[in-house]
């Protein structure tokens, strides 16, 4: 594929691609610089491009890839290493994480909503919020991939419903 071509066919799916990483992202900045990050990523790495390859496919991967090296960074960055004497700071009385009472009410209301799914639901669900990933689901569930997606999409519906008065961000 010329240089020429290979860049008319990344312009092409920009639109695509600032979709798919406002998905990954829920913010608009965000979503921006991940784009610009994978279009320059897939410029630089172009020789590395096989002909007659999902060339879609191939930039949608090196985006998804580095939204998740991104956040891994984050979370590293984000880990606490005590190092005191005796382990001081983690000693310490530690905080609920609830600003005000009424938080720890919303998450209570929050996981009652989620407990009152039946288990085709509620099971999945959970999974999903704990970092299992839809394949590891559908196996460990023994049921098909789609139906584990519409089951986990369904129950997110049906909790945005029973929770629409809460200001969830």
């Amino acid at each position: 594929m010329s240089s020429s071509n290979f860049q008319t066919k990344l312009l092409g799916i920009q639109s695509n691609l600032l979709n798919f990483a406002y998905m990954l992202t829920s913010n608009r900045d965000d979503a921006y610089d991940l784009l610009q990050d994978t279009t320059l990523k897939v410029l630089d790495n172009e020789d590395k491009y096989v002909e007659n390859t999902n060339f879609k496919g191939w930039v949608f991967t090196i985006m998804r890839n580095i939204f998740i090296n991104n956040y891994r960074k984050v979370v590293r960055s984000a880990t606490v290493i005590d190092q005191t004497e005796d382990l001081y700071h983690l000693n310490l009385p530690q905080e609920s994480g609830f600003e005000t009472p009424e938080g720890s009410i919303a998450a209570k209301e929050i996981t009652d909503a989620i407990n009152s799914f039946s288990d085709e639901y509620r099971i999945p669900f959970s999974m999903h919020v704990a970092g299992y990933k839809y394949n590891e689901i559908a196996e460990k569930m023994n049921l098909p991939l789609g139906t584990v997606k519409s089951r986990i999409f369904f129950a997110r519906q049906r909790l945005q419903v029973m929770l629409k008065d809460y200001d969830i961000r």
